[in-house]
């Protein structure tokens, strides 16, 4: 019985963590990401419709890449085909820490 209750501890703590993560993901996201992509990740700003970035809130887009490759794009940023940067780097204004709550807060938006 000791051995069940502090697995349920266990549990309840770490999902606290990622509860956690989340919430602080969604202010670094409100603070980095938000003047381009949107507050709600459907991309709608001028600056997406410029360089025509996907809805993040689409299940399908969202299946297309790993939270691997979201973490790449964020820290090194993304260039176009031509090699003209549409995205800024961000591995000198977010740790890898920070990078990893954005990334969980905008699994968060799928499908809304």
């Amino acid at each position: 019985m000791k051995k069940v209750l502090i697995g349920l501890a266990l549990v309840a703590f770490l999902l606290n963590l990622t509860g956690t993560a989340i919430a602080d993901g969604a202010e670094l996201w409100a603070k980095k990401c938000a003047l381009c992509h949107g507050k709600d990740g459907k991309g709608t700003t001028p600056m997406c419709e410029k360089y025509k970035c996907p809805d993040l809130t689409n299940p399908k887009v969202q299946a297309a890449f790993t939270d691997d490759q979201v973490t790449k794009s964020i820290i090194e940023g993304i260039k176009d085909k031509s090699g003209n940067t549409v995205m800024l780097p961000f591995k000198e204004k977010l740790t890898t820490e920070e990078v990893k709550e954005i990334v969980q807060f905008l699994r968060t938006l799928k499908g809304k």
